[in-house]
């Protein structure tokens, strides 16, 4: 998952609504949204390491990882996945299990991690050392760089969750996905600069990545409601941009 935009504790109806894309190679085997069977876990699984890079569970608990860019960076490490999964399958609340993590965070490769229970949310990155802060309510944003770091694809979607969350939506996610899908790029000055030269920082730009080997994998909107229910959906794309399949899983009380 390369980018999220979320409000907590924003809407009336929902404590958490939260859309993202996860931007990945193609070749890497994942499974599509589902009811895990070995654990109380709804969301997608990387086939190659475990776990999952976005899920949520009927006691409306959330996780959400992503990778951080910096080629200079070493990749060595244990897999980010298992830490959404692992919060996720864990029975202590965002607020401990941040406290916990700060103890092993460098032992997985570069990430950042957002964690939801029912009253609270933290993040937890550990580049360039280990850290964590709980997240205060509004409408935040999240790349493959800091918690709230204003690139531009970062501020677009949160100012398209913005003006969802203005027009007094709450079961219409389709202008979500509509942000999710853009495909538009800045103007080269307005780029960051993360080392991996300007033809990549381009291709990187959008919100909707198109490639043939890498790309976006995954367009996901959750809503976690105050009385408990709510639901996440997932659309899947093949190389290209190609459209493959939607899912979509109630969560919480019947």
């Amino acid at each position: 998952m390369c980018l999220i935009a979320f409000a907590w504790q924003a809407h009336p109806r929902w404590r958490l609504i939260l859309a993202g894309n996860r931007d990945e190679f193609h070749a890497r085997p994942s499974a599509a949204l589902a009811r895990w069977v070995d654990a109380p876990i709804v969301g997608g699984r990387d086939l190659e390491a475990g776990g999952t890079w976005l899920g949520v569970t009927d006691a409306g608990r959330c996780a959400v990882v992503t990778n951080v860019r910096d080629p200079r960076d070493t990749r060595d490490g244990l897999s980010r996945g298992l830490l959404a999964s692992g919060y996720l399958a864990g029975g202590a609340g965002a607020a401990d299990h941040a406290r916990a993590l700060l103890q092993t965070a460098a032992d997985y490769r570069p990430f950042n991690l957002l964690t939801f229970d029912a009253d609270t949310a933290w993040y937890l990155g550990n580049r360039p050392g280990p850290r964590a802060q709980a997240v205060t309510p509004g409408v935040h944003g999240l790349s493959n760089a800091d918690f709230n770091t204003p690139w531009p694809k970062t501020r677009a979607l949160m100012r398209r969750l913005q003006a969802w969350l203005d027009a007094g939506r709450a079961d219409d996610f389709a202008p979500l996905f509509d942000a999710l899908a853009d495909e538009s790029r800045p103007p080269d000055d307005q780029l960051p600069d993360t080392g991996m030269g300007l033809e990549m920082e381009r291709f990187l730009a959008g919100a909707f990545i198109r490639g043939d080997r890498y790309g976006t994998r995954a367009s996901t909107v959750v809503a976690l409601g105050h009385d408990g229910r709510g639901v996440i959906i997932e659309r899947r794309f093949g190389p290209a941009g190609r459209v493959v399949a939607e899912t979509r899983c109630n969560v919480g009380a019947a």
